[in-house]
């Protein structure tokens, strides 16, 4: 068990690392970051912020020597620098975890080991000839989404396509690297679940959320899903499992294709907290922060329940126009809202600058009404009309 006032190490920067540090110093640890930007959302709150790059020797050592146990805050850390780390400290999640879901060829890979359900798919592998892929009976039906196998996210590196003809051409066009060549299923719907896990294989999960996306990016996250108990349950149970074959210490979301058989599919692991877990500050008897705090340092877990139905919807760049602040005016007028912004200096399309959590009242069981409040909000602030 690290207790406080140890220093807590966390490679990466960015809006789920501001979080972590937050929780930490609420408890009386300290925080050191490690993140290239100088103006880092969770470098302007922990107690050191050491800027450098993420293959920066000395200063890894330096991460590495000062604390109890470092995390990462995304996993796209190179893995000669997580092994460094793993090598002179304690890390946590390991560097299996973190490369694992670097990588979505080793991700399914990984799956099906695991004995977990995905979308077909075949590997499309740099420098061939990408119709070798689709040439036998076992390869994925069209339409179809070609992904690069690293580096993707927020509908980045990834290409849909509806004949096999225009394979050749996708990949060129995604720079010819390494990708997965993936089977579109007949979706109901997209969900998620965060999992805990604490040093001794003890695990709590979060209720899952149910994410609907725009261009790619996850737009609005309502809590509780719209899915069948026994499902919901499954979702849970294959979490666990897959935290479980990872050997895995801290916080994991896993997310889920919902077919229109009522299949689970898992489409991809994140191996820390997630954008779909915010609902989880507001409306949950702990949050998935304050949970990656007590698995990395292996405190007790605590109850991971929701208290109230709740919406979460994101706040992009884009609502930013001309560089000038959204009126919150709407926002602030809503007592179930509650606003968070994420520090950042520099407001992109398509960069994640906060999210609303809305929150029902206790005693409520559905979550219509708190989403329909949350998309209303988002379009007065994007000046979209109301549907």
């Amino acid at each position: 068990m690290i207790a406080p006032p140890a220093t807590l190490g966390l490679l990466g920067g960015g809006q789920l690392g501001r979080y972590f540090v937050l929780a930490a110093r609420r408890s009386g640890y300290a925080v050191m970051v490690m993140d290239p930007d100088p103006r880092s959302p969770a470098g302007a709150v922990a107690d050191w912020h050491r800027v450098a790059a993420f293959d920066d020797h000395a200063a890894l050592d330096q991460l590495a020597d000062a604390c109890a146990v470092v995390t990462a805050e995304f996993e796209n850390i190179p893995a000669e620098s997580l092994e460094r780390v793993a090598a002179r400290g304690c890390l946590r999640p390991g560097v299996r975890a973190l490369t694992i879901a670097q990588d979505r060829l080793e991700e399914k890979r990984f799956l099906g080991e695991a004995g977990i359900a995905v979308a077909p798919w075949q590997p499309v592998s740099a420098g061939a000839d990408p119709q070798v892929a689709i040439a036998d009976n076992a390869a994925p039906r069209f339409p179809a989404v070609l992904k690069t196998t690293r580096l993707g996210y927020d509908g980045k590196g990834q290409v849909r396509l509806d004949r096999a003809d225009a394979l050749a051409a996708a990949h060129a066009g995604l720079g010819g690297v390494d990708c997965v060549l993936e089977e579109q299923v007949d979706l109901a719907r997209e969900v998620s679940v965060i999992v805990a896990r604490a040093p001794d294989g003890r695990s709590e999960v979060f209720p899952v959320a149910e994410n609907h996306h725009r261009h790619g990016i996850l737009h609005l996250t309502r809590v509780p899903a719209r899915l069948p108990a026994d499902l919901a349950k499954q979702a849970e149970d294959l979490a666990r499992r897959v935290a479980s074959h990872l050997d895995y210490c801290g916080v994991l979301a896993v997310e889920f294709f919902v077919t229109a058989g009522g299949e689970l599919l898992v489409n991809e692991i994140a191996p820390r907290p997630h954008n779909s877990g915010h609902y989880t500050l507001d409306a949950c008897s702990v949050s998935q922060f304050e949970q990656q705090l007590r698995a990395v340092c292996g405190l007790a877990l605590a109850p991971a329940r929701a208290t109230a139905p709740v919406a979460m919807v994101n706040l992009l760049g884009d609502l930013w126009p001309a560089a000038t602040a959204p009126d919150w005016t709407g926002v602030l007028g809503e007592p179930r809202a509650r606003l968070h912004l994420y520090g950042k200096a520099e407001a992109r399309p398509g960069r994640k600058m906060g999210h609303v959590n809305v929150v029902g009242l206790p005693d409520e069981d559905d979550a219509d009404a708190v989403a329909d409040v949350a998309e209303s909000l988002w379009r007065g602030l994007a000046g979209e009309p109301s549907q």
